[in-house]
């Protein structure tokens, strides 16, 4: 297949991108430079400027572009850059697919299991279920509705609600292993709120399967099947490193620290399915937690 892959230097992105190549795709990244020597279309959102011929006979488009949400607190400013960022540049390609002679005709778009809000632990959610409250949820909504004119159009589009994403490259799974490598690891807040996740090496896999998969559309949870507590998944990265998880964060600290994005993030969270990967058949790598942390941490 030939496919034109945004947020291709991204966490995710790179990961996808060397996968799709090892498997003789031939695989062109949208960039944000026009001195690029490499193969590539060059396009910024922001400018509403794409070289839309290039895009034309792609077999498929995978959308991973966005402002991190990661940082020490969402100030208004930066709440702006992550609703933006996502909004503007799936509206714009997606508006640019929905008027080529030849789209392509399938469309992953990235978007998060934020749009199921925070959840009791006891209950379980899927791509069936209704959105949740909160800043990660609305966000969510607008970003899958901007993905619109690519469906409207009879583009194939599924989007991908990504879990907490485990790997030592990148993102936030390193900042929270620090502690827990000096033996100060442990739960935050209760403890009870759960953590659906996902191995980044199991995601190259996932891709593979949507794209090839055409009853898939439509939200995708790109989840484990097992979701845990956060007191579990304490216990489990500090059993992975051979050190106790004794230290306890209380939630009125993490919200004092880290306001909103640790309310959300940190002391929120929902027990998430990935009811469609596992009805049309895919088979995980890495469904259980212990055995990711092992082959993720190499011990």
């Amino acid at each position: 297949m030939k496919i034109a892959v945004t947020g291709a230097t991204g966490l995710i992105g790179g990961a996808v991108v060397k996968h799709l190549c090892s498997q003789g795709h031939e695989v062109v990244p949208l960039v944000r430079t026009a001195l690029c020597e490499e193969p590539h279309i060059y396009w910024n959102p922001s400018h509403r400027e794409l070289e839309a011929g290039k895009l034309e006979g792609m077999d498929a488009v995978i959308h991973l572009a966005g402002e991190s949400i990661a940082g020490l607190r969402w100030t208004r400013e930066k709440k702006k850059r992550i609703l933006k960022s996502r909004v503007q540049s799936t509206r714009f390609l997606c508006q640019a697919l929905a008027t080529m002679a030849r789209p392509p005709k399938v469309l992953l778009s990235a978007s998060a299991i934020g749009y199921y809000g925070d959840r009791p632990a006891t209950e379980e959610v899927d791509e069936n279920s209704p959105k949740g409250r909160g800043f990660l949820a609305e966000v969510a909504e607008a970003w899958e509705a901007a993905a619109e004119d690519a469906r409207a159009s009879g583009i194939r589009v599924v989007n991908m609600r990504f879990g907490m994403v485990l790997s030592n490259q990148g993102g936030a799974f390193p900042k929270m292993l620090y502690p827990f490598k000096w033996g100060l690891g442990g739960k935050l807040g209760s403890g009870r709120q759960p953590v659906s996740w996902v191995l980044l090496d199991e995601i190259p896999h996932v891709v593979s399967h949507l794209l090839e998969k055409e009853v898939c559309a439509g939200p995708v949870n790109v989840v484990s099947p097992a979701a845990v507590t956060n007191c579990d998944f304490a216990k489990a990265v500090a059993d992975a490193l051979g050190k106790p998880a004794k230290f306890h964060v209380p939630a009125p600290l993490v919200r004092l620290a880290l306001g909103q994005m640790g309310k959300e993030l940190l002391l929120g969270g929902c027990r998430v399915l990935p009811r469609v990967l596992l009805q049309t058949g895919y088979v995980f790598r890495y469904p259980e937690l212990a055995p990711a942390l092992t082959h993720l941490l190499g011990r």
